[in-house]
């Protein structure tokens, strides 16, 4: 996430003292005095910008503040607080300096410092809290708070933390009763002090949970606890602790920008709506502009990323998410001069600025320029020794470029200093499973896979890994650096911490670069996904990324690789379904020159699917028309910071805007006769956006075949599902005809039909395992053992865990000629375990002998006679090599 500790509480900081003053338990002796109306109007104004009614609440403050009674300090605090809420910071300052040469003028010093920081005025901050604290003002100990905060900014940390220890013994001398917002100061005093001490994260959790029992109106304390539970990445409770803000007062723009961190955190597209809508509270928001940068920075629209952060600098010029997020633009847009000024700017505003590089490499791991996120994190570390977020990032980022003793190290590192770190907790336990797994090796591969299924996989990905290898080698004409590092992972949940540190991603992999992580097949039930597609998706963002220098864009590279899946094998890959076509007709797919956003922010949740296979359309029309040397063209040119705009004139000699149009036509031409049958239908009962249903003549005619079958009138079904499948032959669904139809012709006993009709399904479905299996079992009956053969093979890269169905491969593969293939049957038998393993050991050295590789089945015939020493076949078998051996055959 863009943004660290210093710059998200900068925001936090602001109007303390203010965000109670209207309430009896907190407020100043002073102030409950005199006439009866004023304090009830004050209560009322305190009332209604706590439910979000900020002008009405304006009013009344400017009325109270008028006037010099007893609720003039409460009234003008008030209104500096609700004037800088609203983004009002020139209004608010203007009142602020008028008010410090008033009567009570030092009450009033602290409220005008949070104001002038906001607006980056530091020095003239630093003198109204210095003000504030030697008026002793009744606010002073969150002045001094905010006078350490401004010293820690600027890289005075151990003045700072000097200071700030003594907050702890404010707490424990308990002299007398501490209001919420002196409590609020003390939580947010060991927030800072955890750097040096991480055991003090609980004690400001502490203080924020009684700040907020002591006076439960208390929104900014309530605001603090969510930004401690965001930099714990502790998201569930940050959700529940904004979610209950909101409740209260649903225009809270600093909750709405918490809300939207949440949802970022959380991986959800609405993020960039509901910091919108804080915007339109607060359209000064220096944070809320910033974190919008980074928003559209992770949708690569460098632009306006950069646009969005210079609105914010031109708030606050010393906001350090400001400042990352528009180096970060710069960088990624090619302009080094622009990106090294912003980086002397950050320096020389604070010499241990940390953040700013921990933004930076963030940002460049979220664009894939992993390498770079590592130099980035290192000079955060150079910057602060201290700053236990950069080593974990820098750990992290180590990881991810297969350095993983150096990772490890620096991850350690990082929870020493801060424990509680959640992402660096779960990466590291994870990384302390490692010693379960186990190494193999093809010739330009590494293959890290939990030891108990290494073998089994193993067999399978050294073939498949080096041919995928050589054919995307060829076709982008680029060969990355060897060797590859694949981890393989058994649990769903340890491949999620491998990606992204927290367990609930939804992807099945992940590559960055020559690193690449998955999840194992036994990471989801049987049918869930292909792995072996899955596979040589990764790999082939290894090729387009490596091709770029990780220049190339998300949409595209993931295009390429959803278009390499179906070059792979028959049936891999994604295809046109009705759901597709229903939000073409609606106009729910994303254009070509704002692909991106379908991948970082869609509309809705099925967008994002629907993307992956737009963009491999995209470069199927690309290839149609410009030919396979465009897209290594475009590559190339990524490769030299070129843009997306610039890509297309320059290799396609077209705008975006007019590819959009192309692109458009090609889906008419390519569809045309599926769209007629296809039409969207919006049952939508609530305000969730979301896909349209499939309605049309196709769904109605498959409607009527699937209600034949319920009835079991399967000539009648047959008749309107051949229908069906004539209209939209590319749906190969559980729930399309090829399906129903093969039930229905097995009812019927026609086993020639049924085996068409899987046929056909199953060189269209990736990951039906059971039609496979169902597929290999009648072809086997009608004696066809080839395609029953490749019927199972297709199965093992769904679910390769049933020995039975690795014994038939393995005989189907000797019947058809195919003695590899036996050999890596066998292999996957005695990998999985078998109760009689002296067989199945026997029967791999078998294999091997027939394949003509004496010497593996002599080790392997060796390992059955181990386990059954008077096993007379294996005996037998050994007998046969040695006799090959003195007469110089055998196969070795």
């Amino acid at each position: 996430m863009m943004g660290a500790k210093g710059s998200m509480l900068r925001l936090a900081l602001f109007l303390a003292t203010a965000a109670s003053v209207s309430c009896a338990n907190d407020r100043p002796a002073w102030a409950s005095q005199g006439a009866q109306d004023d304090p009830t109007q004050l209560k009322r104004a305190g009332e209604l910008a706590r439910s979000g009614k900020y002008d009405e609440a304006i009013g009344i403050y400017k009325e109270l503040a008028a006037k010099d009674g007893p609720t003039a300090v409460a009234s003008r605090r008030g209104l500096l607080r609700t004037l800088s809420e609203t983004g009002k910071y020139a209004d608010a300052e203007e009142s602020g300096r008028r008010f410090v040469a008033g009567a009570s003028g030092v009450e009033l010093q602290n409220a005008l410092g949070e104001v002038l920081q906001l607006r980056g005025k530091t020095a003239d901050a630093e003198s109204a809290f210095k003000a504030a604290v030697a008026g002793r003002a009744s606010d002073s100990l969150t002045a001094r708070l905010n006078l350490d905060v401004l010293r820690f900014d600027r890289g005075a940390h151990a003045e700072a933390l000097k200071d700030l220890d003594g907050f702890i013994d404010v707490y424990n001398s308990r002299r007398r009763a501490l209001t919420s917002d002196e409590l609020m100061a003390i939580g947010t005093a060991c927030r800072y002090l955890g750097v040096t001490n991480p055991q003090l994260f609980k004690d400001a959790l502490k203080a924020y949970d009684e700040a907020i029992a002591r006076d439960s109106t208390n929104q900014e304390a309530q605001l603090r606890e969510v930004e401690l539970f965001l930099d714990k990445y502790n998201s569930g409770d940050a959700k529940k602790s904004v979610a209950a803000l909101l409740a209260k007062n649903p225009r809270h723009p600093r909750a709405l920008l918490a809300s939207a961190r949440v949802a970022y955190f959380d991986g959800s597209g609405a993020a960039a709506e509901i910091v919108r809508k804080s915007l339109e509270v607060n359209p000064n928001s220096p944070t809320a502009r910033a974190f919008l940068g980074s928003i559209y920075f992770d949708g690569e629209d460098y632009a306006a990323s950069a646009k969005e952060a210079e609105q914010a600098l031109a708030t606050d010029s010393t906001l350090v998410e400001g400042l990352s997020v528009l180096a970060a633009s710069r960088y990624l847009q090619g302009d080094r001069a622009g990106f090294d000024a912003l980086k002397r700017r950050a320096l020389t505003q604070n010499p241990k600025e940390s953040a700013f590089f921990v933004n930076m490499a963030e940002a460049a791991a979220r664009n894939r320029l992993y390498v770079q996120a590592v130099d980035f994190a290192r000079e955060g570390v150079a910057a602060d020794s201290t700053a236990w977020r950069a080593y974990g990032v820098l750990g992290m980022n180590q990881l991810r470029v297969g350095a993983m003793d150096e990772g490890k190290k620096n991850l350690d590192r990082a929870f020493a200093g801060d424990p509680y770190d959640v992402w660096i907790k779960n990466t590291l336990d994870l990384l302390d499973t490692f010693k379960d797994y186990k190494e193999t090796a093809s010739p330009r591969f590494r293959f890290v896979v939990d030891g108990k299924e290494s073998e089994l996989l193993s067999s399978y990905l050294r073939p498949l890994a080096e041919e995928a290898y050589d054919s995307l080698a060829a076709r982008y004409q680029y060969k990355p650096a060897t060797p590859i590092r694949l981890e393989v992972y058994r649990s769903h949940a340890d491949f999620s911490v491998r990606t992204v540190g927290l367990a609930g991603l939804g992807a099945l992999g992940v590559s960055f670069g020559t690193t690449l992580a998955m999840d194992s097949p036994a990471a989801r039930d049987a049918g869930d996904f292909n792995w072996g597609s899955t596979f040589w998706h990764e790999l082939a963002h290894t090729f387009t990324l490596g091709a770029s220098d990780h220049r190339v864009p998300r949409w595209l590279s993931e295009g390429l690789s959803v278009l390499e899946e179906r070059r792979a094998r028959k049936g891999w890959g994604a295809d046109v379904t009705p759901e597709f076509l229903a939000a073409y007709k609606a106009g729910k797919l994303v254009k070509v020159s704002r692909m991106n956003d379908g991948f970082m922010r869609p509309a809705y949740p099925q967008q994002l699917i629907f993307s992956y296979y737009q963009a491999s359309l995209v470069g199927e029309l690309i290839e149609r028309d410009f030919g396979q040397r465009a897209i290594v063209d475009m590559l190339n040119a990524y490769k030299t910071g070129a843009t997306t705009e610039q890509v297309f004139q320059r290799v396609l000699k077209l705008s975006p805007e007019a590819f959009d149009a192309k692109f458009d036509a090609y889906l008419k031409e390519r569809f045309g006769k599926l769209l007629a049958v296809i039409e969207p239908k919006d049952v939508r009962k609530d305000a969730m956006p979301r896909a349209p249903a499939v309605d049309g003549e196709y769904t109605t005619t498959l409607s009527q075949g699937i209600a034949a079958m319920e009835m079991k009138n399967y000539d009648e079904a047959i008749k309107w599902l051949d229908k069906a499948k004539a209209m939209f032959p590319e749906d190969a669904s559980a729930e399309g005809p090829y399906w129903l139809l093969a039930q229905a012709y097995k009812a019927k006993g026609n086993a020639r039909a049924e085996a068409n009709e899987l046929t056909a399904m199953t060189l269209r479905n990736e990951d039906h395992y059971g039609a496979n299996i169902e597929l290999s079992n009648v072809l086997e009956q009608l004696g066809d053992s080839a395609g029953a053969a490749a019927a199972l093979d297709r199965a093992m890269y769904i679910s390769p865990y049933d020995p039975a169905q690795h014994v038939r491969l393995a005989a189907l593969d000797a019947h058809t000629g195919n003695k590899r293939g036996a050999v890596r049957e066998r292999q996957a038998v005695v990998a999985l375990n078998p109760v009689d393993r002296a067989e199945a050991l026997y029967q791999l050295a078998l294999a091997y002998y027939e394949a003509g590789d004496g010497q593996s089945a002599r080790r392997e015939v060796l390992r059955a006679l181990e386990d059954a020493p008077n096993f007379e076949k294996a005996q037998e078998l050994l007998l046969r090599l040695q006799q090959g051996n003195r007469s110089g055959g055998g196969g070795d």
